[in-house]
């Protein structure tokens, strides 16, 4: 008896190298710090390091790791969102027309947005488990439906496809401080009064530091990045998130809800695009039908540079959050560097295709496959 437990593969001893080498987070800290290395030594000197700059590419990165957390709980619940892109212009659009165009508060502008876009969540979630189709094609659908709706409603409302007005229509409303405002200004006054981040008048007021507080984007971003981490890895809920994208038959019979952790999942991932949506429109101050395009593939290829595997089952919130801060550092790295910036392209498709090749050897170290 005692010989065949040395040999059953649940028991076995697994080596310090092999744990390291399946952690899901292994893929995002490689890339960060290689992204981090080549550009200290090739744009140290340039501005990207000093607070302006450090503030520019973490609030990009923000951006992308918003939509990253959603997408990467559904992508381990086994399922994909392609229709994250055209919510955030949806999302945005509903904004303006609600908030401007009908003149509405824009506090129930917003409240109302949100209960749209999780309600088309739920709609795409409802189909999946229902049909058995795959998401990719259901959230497709969507895909053209939402868009179609962003450019047919300001169209027959306004006779354009961009509302502004944003900004002064939510002037003096709470909502707007949650989405578009910024945290610690006193704090980032001290520091500029002591020396430690520029001040300077060009741009901003005399005296007022380059750099005057955390926009609400980037506390959105860290605040979903630690829900879901917490979600995902001490909970029940998240041992459920594993199960069904892990195999969802087996969940089933072991009592794990797989249909409705599948539908909360999907009206996430639209809550995280309308929340990027609504920073965003607050930000810009207007609403345009063009905004969220190739969203989704961005957050797809986050996560997947973050460790999560394409079949479900595996992956971090942590890892895609490091996904996204390697596109903001990038996208904004190769404007520091001189670098021709149409290349930030050349540089999703690359690293996508080493982000699978890496998932699929750490799946085969994973199932023990050849």
């Amino acid at each position: 008896m005692s010989e065949a437990v040395k040999t059953d593969e649940r028991v076995r001893e697994m080596s310090k190298l092999r744990q390291a080498m399946i952690r899901p987070e292994l893929g995002g800290i490689v890339g960060t710090v290689a992204v981090f290395t080549f550009f200290i030594l090739f744009a140290g000197n340039s501005g990207m390091f000093n607070a302006q700059g450090v503030m520019n590419w973490s609030t990009v990165s923000a951006q992308f790791m918003i939509i990253a957390v959603g997408a990467c709980l559904l992508m381990i619940a086994g399922e994909f969102d392609l229709s994250v892109g055209s919510m955030i212009g949806f999302a945005g659009m509903m904004v303006a027309v609600f908030g401007v165009t009908l003149g509405w508060p824009m506090w129930l502008a917003v409240i109302v947005t949100f209960i749209i876009c999780i309600a088309f969540g739920a709609l795409n979630g409802y189909i999946v488990v229902r049909t058995g189709l795959p998401s990719f094609i259901v959230t497709l659908a969507t895909l053209f439906i939402l868009r179609g709706f962003t450019i047919f409603i300001p169209q027959t409302l306004e006779r354009k496809t961009i509302i502004g007005g944003i900004r002064e229509a939510a002037e003096g409303d709470w909502i707007a401080s949650i989405f578009g405002g910024t945290i610690f200004k006193g704090f980032f006054q001290w520091l500029g009064d002591m020396g430690v981040i520029d001040v300077f008048s060009r741009g901003n007021k005399m005296g007022q530091p380059v750099v005057d507080g955390i926009p609400m984007l980037l506390v959105w971003a860290i605040g979903l990045v630690v829900l879901g981490h917490i979600l995902l890895t001490r909970t029940r809920f998240g041992n459920w998130i594993y199960a069904a994208g892990g195999d969802a038959q087996a969940a089933r019979y072991a009592g794990v809800p797989v249909n409705r952790v599948k539908i909360l999942m999907f009206m996430f991932t639209a809550f995280c695009a309308t929340v990027f949506a609504v920073c965003q429109v607050m930000e810009f101050g207007s609403a345009g039908a063009d905004r969220g395009l190739l969203k989704e593939f961005e957050a797809i290829i986050a996560v997947v540079i973050g460790g999560a595997l394409l079949t479900g089952g595996y992956g971090s919130v942590i890892g895609a959050a490091l996904g996204a801060l390697i596109f903001g550092v990038v996208q904004q790295g190769l404007f520091f560097a001189g670098v021709e910036s149409s290349l930030f392209r050349v540089f999703l498709g690359v690293i996508l295709l080493l982000a699978v090749i890496l998932n699929t050897y750490i799946r085969r170290l994973i199932t023990g496959e050849r």
